[in-house]
């Protein structure tokens, strides 16, 4: 009789640790991402968290000047953000875009621009318009751009290319608003 209640009392063991798994694993499955937050009374607000476990930053204005970029009407041209900013005289931006930067970048600074062309060849052997050019690196002229196709495909890496793209209607915008001498402020 002893072995049999030993054999009862291990199984009931062995059954008890597999639904203590369930419950804990259950239990883990369900608690909240950040478990510092108190819980809230009716009618206050639980901050949100974000998928790294930290606060939620605000979203961010799209239209905000990267900070030093210099002061009134401009182009700023953000390396990191692969960001353009049209920038009217009081500072503030009429529009801003996203685009494909080429291989050879500007050097962070202030630039003017000095030469435009309404229709070319890229170096890279594609069809486009709107070519606003404002700096020079590593031999390669610099300017924004827009391929009469529409695309904005990354460029080959094996060749330096200093064209930074965009869609076609941010190109027309840029077009109109940076002539000749207008400023260009880069940015890292």
């Amino acid at each position: 009789m002893a072995r049999s209640s030993s054999g009862f009392v291990a199984g009931l063991t062995a059954a008890a640790v597999v639904a203590v798994g369930v419950l804990a694993y259950q239990a883990s499955a369900n608690a909240p991402a950040d478990l510092s937050v108190k819980p809230t009374t009716p009618g206050t607000a639980v901050p949100s968290v974000s998928p790294s476990g930290g606060p939620k930053q605000p979203a961010k204005d799209p239209l905000a000047v990267p900070a030093g970029s210099g002061t009134g009407e401009r182009v700023v041209y953000a390396l990191a953000d692969r960001k353009v900013w049209l920038v009217n005289s009081k500072g503030k931006a009429t529009r801003a875009f996203s685009v494909m930067p080429s291989t050879v970048n500007p050097l962070p600074g202030a630039y003017t621009v000095t030469s435009r062309s309404g229709a070319v060849t890229g170096s890279d052997g594609v069809r486009i318009e709107h070519v606003v050019r404002f700096a020079t690196n590593e031999d390669v002229v610099i300017g924004f751009s827009a391929a009469v196709d529409g695309s904005t495909p990354k460029p080959d890496p094996t060749k330096k290319t200093g064209g930074i793209r965009m869609k076609r209607a941010d190109g027309d915008a840029l077009w109109t608003f940076a002539s000749i001498g207008a400023k260009v402020v880069v940015v890292a």
